[in-house]
């Protein structure tokens, strides 16, 4: 048998998997969960700010695009779109991910992207100490399409069976296990007045809960955002 009658069976397999869960899914419950495919804003419900970036580099560290946290609600951006995660045969099942996992709820402990919108580079984590706090930094990267590197992975860490949009959930960084938070601390010019967003090696740290809000929402069995078919509350 050749690697593509495999890679084909295995595909029927997935897919008549994926529609049978999409029948069982009930109405009353897809506006519960965040999915993949979903275009929302983090938001750090200690600190009271929304992750953020924007074309503008750390001017120390790593030198990548900066991450920061602000506390307006209509910024466009502070959007992040949520993507399967980065990995060895990305190019080659990239249609199969689009397929079978846009618009499914996200399991707790699933790895995963999270592109910025408007620039289309990854969340990103690295030993490079941030500028503020000297806690790691947090940047975003990849190329002109959003691809970048394992740096990009962020693991959904929650307490129930899915990643719930009223719940808060911690994301830890797959490469180097530090998890997302805030620092407390705000910049100076040219970004005055926004918040140091930083990895920290503890989930019980201070300003490590994130909850979901304000976004363009794919529900299991809806089209892709393309298609015109999101619950938007933008």
């Amino acid at each position: 048998m050749t690697f593509s009658s495999v890679t084909m069976e295995c595909f029927s397999i997935l897919l008549i998997m994926y529609l049978t869960v999409l029948i069982r899914t009930s109405e009353a419950s897809k506006a519960q969960f965040v999915t993949c495919g979903t275009i929302l804003k983090l938001f750090n419900t200690d600190l009271r700010l929304r992750l953020h970036s924007h074309d503008v580099k750390y001017g120390s560290g790593s030198g990548q695009q900066s991450i920061t946290g602000v506390d307006v609600s209509d910024d466009h951006n502070s959007h992040w779109l949520i993507r399967p995660c980065h990995g060895r045969n990305f190019q080659l099942f990239v249609k199969l991910f689009l397929l079978l996992f846009y618009s499914s709820p996200i399991k707790c402990g699933t790895v995963v992207r999270l592109q910025h919108v408007s620039t289309k580079k990854n969340l990103h984590s690295h030993y490079f100490s941030s500028p503020l706090s000297g806690n790691q930094e947090v940047s975003c990267y990849g190329d002109e399409i959003g691809e970048g590197d394992t740096g990009d992975n962020w693991a959904i860490v929650c307490n129930n069976d899915y990643w719930r949009r009223d719940s808060p959930v911690k994301l830890r960084h797959v490469d180097t296990s530090a998890f997302l938070a805030g620092s407390g601390r705000t910049f100076g010019r040219p970004i005055n007045g926004q918040g140091e967003i930083v990895g920290v090696s503890s989930q019980y740290g201070a300003y490590t809960d994130w909850q979901a809000k304000e976004g363009l929402f794919v529900h299991p069995g809806d089209p892709l955002p393309h298609q015109h078919a999101v619950h938007s509350e933008l």
